[in-house]
């Protein structure tokens, strides 16, 4: 399996990073999972392109998650593509069909698969996927695939999210503020140590960052690793991972 960051930032992006994007890709096929700005010209900047994306699963619907999916639709369009299914959370639909309503002239260009998952088993674009309800302040889902790969969405840390992740060879967490940042509704570095303190993951990949996190992230991988004794690593946008079954 081939993992891709596309975009490791937040809705405050810096000049290196971008909003939420994370290609997954293996024997053909692919899916992005989130489609925040800027996610459409990294999929050009790897070497994928738009044109190779034909499915989209949405972690849920704030704009740092899904503010490209209306240009990757009109990008595929122009290219001479012809369909692009959208998995996502409950509201999907609805969310898609309100960005349609406002650029109408969008209406029927592409033949699009909606379809809304709840937590449980799933296929999507030939992965075996779990989805697992986060503590977000929106509907959220995590998405595990199969024991390689477990994206937490946007979360706060707690001991469900953290059990649903073990035993997995890389976990891409949302890790947006250090420490002295008081926020709900993501982690802070000590808090998402203590809780992966107990489970068994291969590598933790921190990522969703804001730019309070600039120039602190030494600090942050130490507290992460007062708790969680394993590999703790910042993801990098454009970083390609080879994950091994």
């Amino acid at each position: 399996m081939k993992v891709t960051f596309l975009g490791t930032g937040s809705a405050m992006p810096t000049g290196e990073r971008f909003q939420t994007g994370i290609l997954v890709q293996e024997d053909g096929r692919s899916v992005l999972v989130d489609c925040g700005s800027g996610v459409l010209h990294r999929l050009q900047q790897c070497g994928v392109g738009y044109e190779n994306v034909s499915t989209v699963l949405l972690t849920h619907h704030h704009l740092d998650h899904v503010a490209d999916l209306l240009p990757l639709m009109k990008a595929r369009w122009l290219a001479g593509e012809e369909h692009l299914e959208v998995v996502g959370p409950r509201g999907t639909k609805a969310l898609v069909d309100d960005l349609l309503s406002v650029h109408d002239y969008m209406q029927d260009r592409l033949e699009l698969q909606l379809r809304e998952v709840v937590p449980g088993e799933f296929t999507v674009a030939g992965f075996e996927v779990s989805a697992y309800e986060t503590r977000h302040s929106v509907p959220c889902l995590a998405y595990r695939f199969d024991d390689r790969l477990t994206f937490s969405g946007d979360s706060e840390a707690f001991s469900g999210l953290a059990n649903f992740a073990d035993g997995s060879a890389v976990l891409a967490h949302d890790c947006s503020f250090p420490d002295d940042v008081d926020v709900s509704n993501h982690p802070t570095p000590t808090r998402l140590g203590a809780t992966l303190a107990d489970v068994e993951i291969g590598r933790v990949y921190l990522t969703h960052l804001y730019p309070h996190t600039d120039g602190r992230h030494a600090e942050m991988r130490e507290a992460v690793a007062d708790g969680f004794g394993g590999d703790v690593r910042f993801a990098e946008d454009l970083q390609t991972l080879s994950i091994e079954q």
